[in-house]
């Protein structure tokens, strides 16, 4: 198999029949040995009869059907895992980003030879003037705490990847997981491109996925926050005995009274920075139960004729 493009399904069911003809046009003018893996992520509208249907009529088109909604990062995961492409390209099915990116990424690949991974960067972040700029603060913060790697700004889903490649993000065996993350653990040379991405009016990720997102990706990559929290620790230990010392001196010496607001006050202080930093050591005790627990990501069917199968 020459190509491989993966995609997931999840509310998906007014773009799935642009999405597929322009992607298989774009396929097309590359290879005639290729595939349309679709996962479908536990999509509550037709999603999942539309593009069978078209699986049909299609002998390129491959199924991956969730048992419920596991997310887009585990779609995504699910479809690598079965892909048997020497290239395969990873885009979203919703037309925000173009399906003709393929040959775009394809020809860019095709010039660098020591390049493994070929990704989109928005030309110009989506959406209102408080999600650009809490964007940009929220990298700016994710590349402070996270270990190792730099994260990508502004990433496109699109991107050209080799077999090689894919067989080692697929190594990754925990199940709370960023996937982006993952991308940049494996290593291998990459390039990326400037791209247009659309607008929906209408988005599945709200503000608060989004800050649930966010949180789940600083406990799932980095232990910078633990640090943290030993430091601030000390910091307050030493600021607490320096005040304290502070209270003795200006009592028994001065004759000055501390009085109860500044005790009251660095009381409060105090507890709210203990309460923070047990909500941080939760999150992380969180991720570990559910690790522990190593929930699998359950395939209800798969529909592959190029694998003569019916799972």
């Amino acid at each position: 198999m020459k190509l491989s493009i993966v995609t997931t399904l999840y509310k998906s069911s007014p773009y799935i029949e642009e999405f597929y003809a322009r992607i298989s046009r774009e396929a097309e003018k590359i290879t005639d040995d290729y595939e349309l893996i679709f996962v479908n992520d536990g999509s509550p509208d037709n999603s999942f009869e539309l593009i069978f249907d078209l699986y049909q009529k299609d002998k390129h088109i491959n199924i991956v059907n969730l048992s419920r909604n596991f997310g887009h990062h585990k779609a995504i995961m699910a479809g690598l895992n079965n892909t048997s492409g020497e290239y395969i390209f990873l885009i979203d099915s919703d037309l925000e980003e173009a399906p003709e990116l393929l040959s775009q990424f394809w020809s860019e690949l095709a010039l660098e030879k020591d390049v493994d991974v070929i990704y989109g960067i928005q030309e110009k972040r989506k959406g209102s003037f408080f999600e650009k700029w809490s964007g940009k603060l929220f990298y700016a913060i994710l590349n402070k705490l996270i270990d190792d790697i730099e994260y990508p700004t502004d990433t496109l889903t699109s991107r050209l990847m080799t077999k090689r490649y894919i067989e080692q993000v697929i190594q990754y065996k925990e199940t709370e997981y960023d996937l982006w993350s993952i991308f940049e653990f494996t290593g291998y040379k990459t390039k990326s491109l400037v791209c247009k991405k659309g607008y929906k009016k209408s988005t599945t990720y709200t503000f608060a996925k989004k800050i649930d997102m966010a949180m789940h990706i600083i406990v799932s990559t980095s232990k910078k926050p633990l640090q943290l929290i030993f430091y601030l620790g000390m910091l307050i230990s030493g600021a607490s005995l320096f005040y304290l010392i502070y209270l003795l001196v200006t009592h028994f010496i001065f004759n000055i009274p501390a009085g109860w607001t500044s005790v009251a006050v660095l009381l409060t202080f105090i507890l709210g920075i203990v309460i923070f930093s047990i909500g941080v050591l939760g999150i992380y005790i969180s991720i570990i139960f559910l690790e522990s627990k190593q929930r699998p990501v359950i395939i209800k069917d798969i529909y592959s004729r190029s694998k003569n199968e019916q799972k």
